[in-house]
This record gives structure tokens, C-alpha cells and sequence, in this order.
């Protein structure tokens, strides 16, 4: 009777799915298996990763800075789609799902985005993408590729600005593209598709790949294609409809590799990704004891939210070997388009009969919709001379160069319940803000050997930034009329210059331990402001100081990992986010915040074909001073990140019969409590929650098969909340909220020639 021992009764596929629900899920996100590893370690070892957060190659176990590495392998098997999948799995990171892909903020070490502008940099290979000024919302929406094409994805966690320049004061996030391979002709085509519990119809997703050495050793092409459909999950109460956040991701890349002699070569790329969202998962609590109204995954919008997302990125990377140096030139050139237009009828229309008194208008309670519509062009410039690795001085020396020009138009209407338009109150507001942005800067970092264990780094990074903003609004606005927003103003300009630093001691206990210190600093500029009477018309720049120290280690013969930091940082002048008596928002600076913490990640390969991980952050963030801006106080927390979040996680490779080969892998992230909002009379606070992923696959041949499920326990907890309230009372109306993507179940196949 015990058939599951008898494996001839198993097709290969029944038997991974039944290791995957068995074995205990334990170790996380790390290093693959086999791509972007040295090479020589032995079987039954961790494999050490060559990254290039330092703008060199070397491994990660000897960088001195808190890092996370996240493979094609790890976001391959659990099914990544959005950054947001990666959620808890990376100590002292939150990754923020604001309803829909694309939408998406970061939190590294409890420094967020409190106000518009990013504070953790992006980066695609050699250069940045994403706006760096307060006015384009780049905050929420960082760079959510869908990672086909994608070897790795690096996370540093601490300021970067030294060698990543402006708003990477949090961090960094960078996306490192798979190079075309000059030897070998091979190809990738699969596809699968996923249940969501409560969706409505099943998600589909497709993948492509080739690549082609068009001239053997010297001249490749490697082109992708992918694309990922989310089925809805959510209803509206008003209109009846349900499933209406369904959602597609679409990518492509072609990358072109030209080595034009031993010394030089030249890669050229081209990525355009779209994300269309019917709408987003946002629900509906009520005002008084924040329950679901209309059930677990329903809202009331009059209107829909529909997200487009659009991004096309072209660079060119050329590298020259001149022998006693290399030298990097990296140019880029991206466009982005996003339109997410929001309900804002129960902010605004419920204000519209209080706001027709002010001009003498008899209106109803009614409707208000605000489509915003973003677009940016950015050119960047990047030039880098390097010392060749190995002497006792390392040095690495160089210019940047950015200019970005944005567009955003704002409307807002003023609608009776049955859709008509109201008199002289609509629109509300009719609003164009073209803004532009310019960086320049030199920097330099030097490495200096004092003996086989012990060194110094250090770097110095020197900037300065122009930037640019017109606000451009129609004059039969009714909020124009009101004089809550003046008529057209003049272009209103800034500039300012920013000196940051790093200085890193590290001591080499021996060959596969360290310990480090690490000082450095960073910035989000700061710029123009909202023309909004009584309001600033600049806001300064904040900056931060990060103090850490750490230790990394390999044991039991490099079958076990550590890595352990604590850090402080000191942050000042915080850019905020705020509002008018009007509820129109403006950026300001307010007080200083402190952040302290540790980080551990730690692997154990506890046989040739099991490795075990372990990951805990422990994250304490508050303000360091009264904030009355905020209307906090010293001593209350940023909000959005945990005081803990751990994850663990397993992988288990194994044989099956008639030679095809087995992995099943799972993991558990637990995320602690959290604070909605810095002000403690409006804060409201999360409950902790847990998420457990589990995968399977078996490949033969050129074929896989994978099975994956994700919030198998499908946890409902909120992951964010925000009070909606009246425009002009302030009085909460309801509470709009998000619950991670319910149980997810899904089955790929992939061939490989």
C-alpha cells in the first residue's frame, strides 16, 4: 500500500509535487546555482557571487557593505513577476505594492519615501533610470521590471552616493541584464499559466529568448521577449464588476555585443517594457472599525483606476582594456509615460455643495475624477577610469552627467452622481507642470593595501544640480477662481551643490572572514515646489550619515555564510509630503529622524544538494526631534517598516529514474507590525503577517516543468492603509486599504535548444 516509496508508479512531475509539500521550506533567496558563481568551489560548497555594486567585479562575500543578491534561478522558480514578490525576503527592505505593478515604492533601513522624491537609486547595468527631482512621483514608482533576461538582481542597502549619486540616500536597487554570449547559438521559449484565488479566469504568461553570434568571438545578438497576465481578484460594489484589477506586463530587450579586439568591446541595448491595469486591489474599510464594507476584496469607486506604465530605454556600454587600466563608458537614453488616474469623489466630491457656496453656486454632493499623466525623457553620461585589481593602491576615478525634462498634467473634475457636469465648478482644476533636471558630477574612490589583511577605501563625490518648473494653470479652474492655486506662475528655478563621502576600514580575520566599518553619506536633491499660496517656493535638500560595521564569514569548509551588520543614520531635513487646508499637496522639509538596526543572512548547505537559509532584519526608525509639519513628535516611528522581518527558505536538487532531474524549494517571510502614518493621531497599526511560497520542477533534456504556489495559506492581513477624507473638513470618510495577491497557483513548462 505505500505506493509514494514506489517510484516507477511516479511520473517524475508527481514526485517533485509531493517532495515540495513535504520537506520543510527553509533557505532564501541567495546565490544561484550555477550562473554568476567563481567557479571554484567544491561540490558540497556555497558558491561565491561576482557582483559589481563597487563598479568592479569581485565577489560579494568581500564587498564591505550590506548586500543581497536575488539570481535568475531563485526568481525563476518562485515565479517573480514585481518586485513585490520579493517582499520580506531581504533583511531591513520593504517593497511597497501600491494596487498594481509598476506601482511600487522602496524602503531600505526605514528611510521611505515621506515625500515625492526617490531615496533609493535605480539602476539598469552601468546607469541610472527614473526621475531624481520631487515634482515626477518617483518615489512610488520605482523601475518593477519583469524579470525575464534578468542574472541578478543586486540590493545595497545603506547610502550609495559616493559611486550612485543623488537619491540613492537609502540605497540601492540594481537590475543586471544577462550579456549575449559570443560562442554559442541557444534559445528559450516557454510559457504557463495561474489560478488566483477569487479571480476571475486564469493568468497566462509567455517567454522568448535567443541568441546568436553573428560572428563567432566577435559580434552577438540576444533578443527576449516576455509577457505576464494577472487575472482580477477585486469587485466594485457600485458598478457590479468584478475582477477588475487584471493586469498585463509586457518586455523586450535586444542586446548587441560587439568585441572589436582583445581590448575593446561594445554592448548596445534596447528594453521597452508596458504594464496596462484594468484598474488596481485596492478595498474598502469602514471609517470607524476599519472592516471590509463590501467584503474582503471589494471597493466603492465611482470611477475606475486604470494604470499604464510605459518605458523605453536605449544604452551603450563601451569597456577598453588599456593595460595598466580599464576605462567605461556608459550612455543612456529613457523615456517613460505613466498615466494613473484616481477617484478622488470621496474627497472632492463630497466637498463640491461646500465649495459651490464659495462661488456662489448651488451644487450637489457629486463625483470627482483626477487623471495625472507623467512623462519624462533622461539622458545620462557616465565616464570611468579604474586601476587594475591586485596592486596595494586601487583607484577608481570619474564624471557623470544627467538631464532629465518632465511633463505632468493634472485634472480634476466636478460631476453630479449621474455624470453630468457642474457650472463653474468643473473642472476643479486644470494644471501642466513641465520641470527640468541637470546634474553634473566628478567622483573618485581609492583602495589602499597596508598588508595582506588589512585595507582602507574611501570616496568623495562632488555635485551639482540645476533644475527648472512651470506651473501652468487654466484660469476657469474652480480652484483657481477660489484662489486655493494662483494663475499661471512664472518659471520658478534652483540649484545647489552637494559633497558626499565614504570611508571603509576592513580587516581579513583569513581567507573567508571579514570585518568592516563603513561611514558614508547621501542626498535627494531638493528643488522648485508647488505654487501654492503660503507655500515655500523650494524645498532643501535632506541628506543622511550612515554608521555601520559588520562582519562576513564562510565555515564548515565554505558550507556555511554569515553576514552580520548594525548600523545608525542620522537623517536631516526630511523631504515630506503635505497638504493644504485645501488638500492640495506640496513638498517641505521637516526635522530629523534616526534609524538603527541589524542585518543577518546566513546560508548552510547541509548536503551536496540542500541549502538551507535564514534571513532577520531588525529595524528601528523614529523621529529624532518634533516634526510639526508632520504633526509628530519626537520619538514616533516612519512609517511602513517593521521593527522585524525574517524570512527562511529551502532548495533540495535530487535524481529521479530514466534521467530527469528534481528541485523543490519553498520559503516563509514573516513581516512584523507596522505604523500606517508618522502622525500618531492618524497612525493606524498593521498587523504582522507571514507568507509561505512553495515550487517544484523537474527537467530533462532540454525540458523543464514547474509547479508554484504563492501566499499558499492565502494571509489576508493589510499591507497598507490610508485615510480618505473630506478636502475641505478633513473628517475621514473610510479607509482605502491593500491585502497581498491571494493564493496564487501555477504550472510553466520551458524548453531550452
Amino acid at each position: 500500500m505505500h505506493q509514494a516509496h514506489d517510484k516507477r508508479r511516479l511520473t517524475p512531475l508527481a514526485y517533485a509535487t509531493l517532495l515540495a509539500f513535504s520537506i520543510m521550506p527553509d533557505a532564501a533567496f541567495a546565490q544561484d546555482r550555477t550562473a554568476g558563481t567563481s567557479g571554484t568551489e567544491e561540490a558540497g560548497q556555497l558558491h561565491s557571487v561576482v557582483i559589481s555594486a563597487q563598479k568592479r567585479k569581485e565577489s560579494a562575500s568581500k564587498v564591505p557593505a550590506s548586500v543581497s543578491v536575488i539570481g535568475a534561478q531563485q526568481l525563476e522558480n518562485q515565479h517573480v513577476t514585481q518586485l513585490s514578490d520579493l517582499n520580506g525576503y531581504l533583511p531591513g527592505v520593504q517593497i511597497e505594492n501600491g494596487g498594481t505593478p509598476g506601482k511600487t515604492a522602496v524602503k531600505i533601513r526605514g528611510i521611505g519615501n515621506l515625500g515625492p522624491g526617490p531615496v533609493v537609486g535605480t539602476y539598469l547595468d552601468d546607469t541610472p533610470v527614473g526621475s531624481s527631482n520631487n515634482i515626477q512621483k518617483g518615489a512610488g514608482l520605482v523601475l518593477d521590471m519583469l524579470p525575464y533576461d534578468i542574472a541578478r538582481v543586486e540590493v545595497l542597502r545603506g547610502p550609495q552616493g559616493t559611486l550612485y549619486g543623488a537619491s540613492s540616500m537609502g540605497g540601492l536597487l540594481k537590475y543586471v541584464t544577462i550579456d549575449p554570449d559570443l560562442k554559442h547559438l541557444e534559445g528559450r521559449i516557454g510559457g504557463g499559466m495561474s489560478s488566483v484565488k477569487g479571480g476571475q479566469g486564469s493568468g497566462r504568461d509567455m517567454h522568448a529568448g535567443v541568441n546568436i553570434p553573428l560572428i563567432k568571438d566577435t559580434l552577438a545578438l540576444r533578443a527576449s521577449l516576455a509577457s505576464n497576465q494577472t487575472p482580477g481578484w477585486v469587485g466594485n460594489a457600485v458598478t457590479g464588476a468584478r475582477g477588475i484589477n487584471r493586469s498585463k506586463q509586457q518586455g523586450g530587450r535586444l542586446a548587441l555585443l560587439w568585441q572589436a579586439s582583445e581590448d575593446v568591446s561594445l554592448k548596445l541595448s534596447a528594453i521597452r517594457q508596458k504594464i496596462d491595469a484594468n484598474d488596481n486591489s485596492l478595498i474598502t474599510l469602514d471609517k470607524n472599525n476599519r472592516q471590509a464594507i463590501y467584503g474582503s476584496y471589494s471597493n466603492n469607486k465611482l470611477f475606475g483606476e486604470p494604470f499604464e506604465r510605459d518605458i523605453n530605454y536605449y544604452s551603450a556600454t563601451l569597456n577598453w582594456d588599456l593595460h595598466w587600466a580599464d576605462f567605461t563608458s556608459a550612455t543612456s537614453h529613457s523615456r517613460e509615460n505613466t498615466s494613473a488616474p484616481t477617484d478622488i469623489s470621496h474627497e472632492f466630491g463630497v466637498a463640491l455643495p461646500d465649495l459651490g457656496k464659495m462661488l456662489g453656486v448651488d451644487a450637489p454632493i457629486g463625483k470627482s475624477r483626477f487623471p495625472l499623466d507623467i512623462g519624462s525623457k533622461k539622458i545620462t553620461q557616465e565616464f570611468r577610469l579604474m586601476s587594475k585589481p591586485g596592486g596595494k593602491l586601487e583607484w577608481l576615478a570619474g564624471a557623470f552627467y544627467t538631464k532629465e525634462d518632465g511633463t505632468q498634467a493634472q485634472t480634476a473634475t466636478a460631476q453630479t452622481m449621474a455624470g453630468a457636469s457642474i457650472p463653474v465648478l468643473d473642472p476643479l482644476l486644470i494644471v501642466a507642470m513641465p520641470s527640468s533636471y541637470k546634474e553634473a558630477a566628478v567622483f573618485g574612490n581609492l583602495g589602499y593595501k597596508f598588508s595582506d589583511r588589512f585595507d582602507i577605501s574611501a570616496g568623495l563625490r562632488h555635485a551639482k544640480n540645476r533644475q527648472r518648473y512651470q506651473q501652468i494653470v487654466d484660469p476657469r479652474s474652480a480652484l483657481a477662481l477660489l484662489g486655493a492655486v494662483p494663475n499661471t506662475a512664472p518659471p520658478s528655478s534652483s540649484s545647489e551643490s552637494v559633497t558626499t563621502y565614504m570611508l571603509s576600514p576592513r580587516y581579513l580575520l583569513s581567507a573567508d572572514s571579514m570585518l568592516y566599518v563603513r561611514v558614508a553619506t547621501g542626498y535627494r536633491p531638493g528643488g522648485p515646489n508647488i505654487a501654492l499660496p503660503g507655500v515655500p517656493s523650494t524645498v532643501n535638500s535632506d541628506s543622511l550619515i550612515n554608521y555601520e560595521a559588520g562582519i562576513k564569514s564562510s565555515f564548515l569548509n565554505r558550507r556555511a555564510s554569515i553576514e552580520l551588520a548594525a548600523y545608525q543614520i542620522d537623517w536631516k531635513d526630511i523631504q515630506i509630503s503635505t497638504s493644504t487646508d485645501n488638500g492640495l499637496s506640496y513638498a517641505a522639509n521637516a526635522g530629523k529622524a534616526q534609524s538603527r538596526g541589524v542585518e543577518l543572512s546566513s546560508q548552510y548547505k547541509a548536503t551536496q544538494d540542500w541549502r538551507l537559509g535564514l534571513v532577520i532584519g531588525y529595524t528601528a526608525a523614529y523621529l529624532s526631534e518634533d516634526a510639526p509639519k508632520l504633526k509628530a513628535g519626537k520619538g514616533d516611528r516612519l512609517p511602513g517598516t517593521p521593527r522585524w522581518n525574517a524570512a527562511l527558505t529551502s532548495d533540495y536538487n535530487f535524481s529521479l529514474p530514466d534521467g530527469w532531474a528534481g528541485h523543490v524549494g519553498g520559503g516563509y517571510s514573516w513581516i512584523g507590525e507596522r505604523q500606517s502614518a508618522v502622525n500618531p493621531a492618524r497612525s493606524l497599526t498593521l498587523a504582522s503577517f507571514g507568507t509561505l511560497n512553495l515550487n517544484a520542477d523537474v527537467s530533462k533534456d532540454a525540458w523543464t516543468v514547474r509547479l508554484y504556489a504563492k501566499n499558499l495559506a492565502n494571509n489576508q492581513k493589510l499591507s497598507s492603509i490610508s485615510p480618505i477624507t473630506n478636502a475641505l473638513s478633513g473628517a475621514v470618510s473610510q479607509y482605502s486599504a491593500n491585502r497581498p495577491q491571494p493564493r496564487t497557483i501555477g504550472m510553466a513548462v520551458d524548453m531550452q535548444f
